[in-house]
């Protein structure tokens, strides 16, 4: 009796567990959708007021361009009078001048017209007519000079008065057009201050919102989220987070790894030998436990290089050019050691033991006809006859520079290889402690924006403006749709890359966007959330979810320039 008692309390826990597990998901379902309902209402009048503000703001610039015009008529005018200023005061050295010889020539005058009043008692009483009649000539012409000499600087000094009265009228008028200005101005920054002041709160609501939906979505789904915390610093400083484009808001789309992310991850190798592993660890954390690494196997097989012809598999392993030598001084002599078991054994499987040949450059491994030496060759020797093998054979072991923090699986010869966060405590310590990071790759989290070649298409740097980016997320919502992607290229493909693609402009592929849901035409929040296998499983813009690595495919098809995605592990960061 009380075994079934026992069953049958086992049963009814289980189902209110069960009961309860699917109540908690519908309460969260539910909290989702009204969160997902605010955020698009906020959204929208984010952008009402954002179209409002759009003409009071080119009234403005409008008006500090009639007063920047005013200001300069004004430091014209007062140029102006300055000048009048000194023309006068000129003019009134001049007259001072003038007036002493004029006061002169009025006594002379006056002197004169005595003389002429007795013109006749002169005529009587001179000895010299001819004379005379001369010297009186001479002194009525000077009388005649001083009185237009007079005239003159008394015209010239009204006429300066004048002009100083006219040019002190105009800078006023101006002046007191500017206050008029500056009052329509202040009203309009008022406004504009206060409506950019609410779409700035509305922007924080829409991002705690965002944040609690994401929230609620990692909860439903078993994706999470996490800050990037501090990264190595990439090799391009264009190419960092920190980087200043010079407008704002700004978006930028930041891969975790490269080039690809199966087998070994040689910066990865590099940070565990960092941390004290030796190279079986580093073998066995990266190929998995099930491997064997014979430490005997032939060394009497040649391998054939493309271009290059035969090699002793030993010689040939001193002959690849995959991991700098120096890290045999950096405390990396071990993962110099786990570079040289993969490439010997990667060679082995490509040319089935030498049965095959193998090409020189990255398509296989890289390869050049002179030794590399130093702490390589030394890792090579160290290692002599270290093959990893699966089911008897050779394994084919990948490697690659930085895989963002987490390992890809892949199968060759019925072994698989594991799929795992590279880090010191697993998923929990990404990205802080992953071995990349601790090893300082330079490729750990980066902004692309050149090809391979260095083509960068007039770009100087991976950021978008907020109508780039708002394009890319309708050529996303078009992609994720299944709708026509014939016009989704780059807009500047042509003038890049050439051929004969015709991408769609901005407001045609929002037109297609709006068949599928509505297009945007602004962003105010992006954010990622990511899941347990190493990707980016949703991107989260204004609330609206987009599957990420269709989100990834999209980008790559739209994204101006040589702008790029090189992993499906990433982050959109907006500033």
């Amino acid at each position: 009796m009380k075994k079934i008692s026992s069953i049958i309390f086992i049963i009814f826990l289980a189902v209110f567990t069960f009961s309860f597990f699917i109540f908690s998901l519908s309460v969260k379902a539910d909290e989702l959708d009204d969160i997902t309902k605010q955020i698009n209402e906020l959204q929208k009048s984010l952008q009402m007021s954002q179209a409002a503000t759009t003409p009071l703001i080119a009234t403005l610039d409008n008006l500090e361009a009639q007063i920047a015009s005013i200001r300069a008529n004004i430091a014209h005018l007062d140029e102006e009078l300055d000048i009048k200023r000194e023309e006068v005061a000129e003019g009134e050295k001049a007259f001072e001048l003038k007036r002493q010889v004029m006061e002169d020539r009025v006594r002379s005058m006056y002197k004169q017209a005595y003389m002429q009043e007795c013109f006749w008692c002169q005529i009587v009483t001179t000895d010299n007519f001819d004379a005379f009649i001369q010297n009186h000539g001479y002194h009525q012409s000077l009388i005649n000079e001083d009185k237009e000499t007079i005239s003159e600087i008394v015209l010239y000094i009204r006429d300066l008065e004048e002009k100083k009265e006219q040019l002190a009228n105009e800078s006023a008028r101006l002046a007191q057009v500017k206050i008029e200005v500056d009052k329509q101005a202040e009203f309009y920054r008022k406004e504009i201050k206060g409506a950019q002041d609410y779409q700035v709160q509305l922007g924080k609501e829409i991002a705690d919102l965002t944040q609690r939906q994401q929230d609620l979505i990692a909860a439903k789904t078993g994706l999470f989220s996490t800050s990037v915390g501090t990264v190595p610093q990439a090799d391009d400083p264009a190419s960092r987070p920190d980087y200043n484009p010079g407008f704002s808001p700004a978006f930028a789309a930041f891969s975790f790894g490269a080039p690809h992310f199966k087998g070994m991850s040689q910066y990865g190798a590099f940070g565990r030998a960092k941390e004290g592993q030796n190279a079986d660890d580093i073998l066995h954390a990266y190929y998995g436990g099930g491997i064997e690494i014979k430490k005997d196997y032939s060394a009497d097989i040649t391998i054939q290089v493309d271009g290059y012809g035969g090699y002793n598999i030993e010689e040939y392993t001193k002959r690849i050019y995959e991991m700098p030598g120096s890290w045999g001084d950096e405390g990396g002599m071990e993962a110099l050691k786990a570079q040289a078991v993969a490439a010997r054994s990667y060679a082995l499987a490509r040319t089935n033991n030498g049965s095959g040949s193998i090409c020189p450059t990255e398509s296989c491994q890289v390869f050049k006809p002179e030794p590399k030496g130093g702490k390589w060759e030394e890792a090579v020797n160290a290692t002599r006859g270290w093959v990893l093998m699966t089911n008897g054979q050779p394994f084919s072991a990948f490697y690659a520079s930085t895989s963002g923090g987490y390992q890809d699986s892949y199968s060759y010869n019925g072994y698989s290889t594991p799929g795992f966060w590279d880090t010191k405590s697993g998923r929990s310590g990404w990205t802080n402690e992953a071995y990349e990071k601790i090893a300082g790759s330079p490729w750990f989290y980066k902004g692309w924006y050149k090809t391979r070649s260095g083509v960068s298409c007039g770009r100087s740097h991976p950021w978008l403006s907020a109508q780039e980016f708002a394009d890319i997320v309708n050529a996303v919502i078009v992609y994720s749709a299944g709708g026509d992607t014939s016009g989704i290229f780059p807009e500047d493909v042509q003038s890049c890359f050439g051929g004969g693609d015709q991408p769609w402009g901005k407001e045609r592929l929002k037109q297609e966007a709006d068949k599928h849901g509505g297009g945007v035409s602004s962003v105010s929040s992006v954010s990622v959330l990511y899941s347990d296998g190493g990707t980016t499983a949703k991107v989260v813009v204004d609330g609206k979810e987009f599957d990420g690595q269709k989100f990834y495919k999209a980008f790559n098809l739209r994204a101006p320039g040589a702008i790029h995605l090189k992993s499906g592990l990433f982050n959109i960061e907006k500033k």
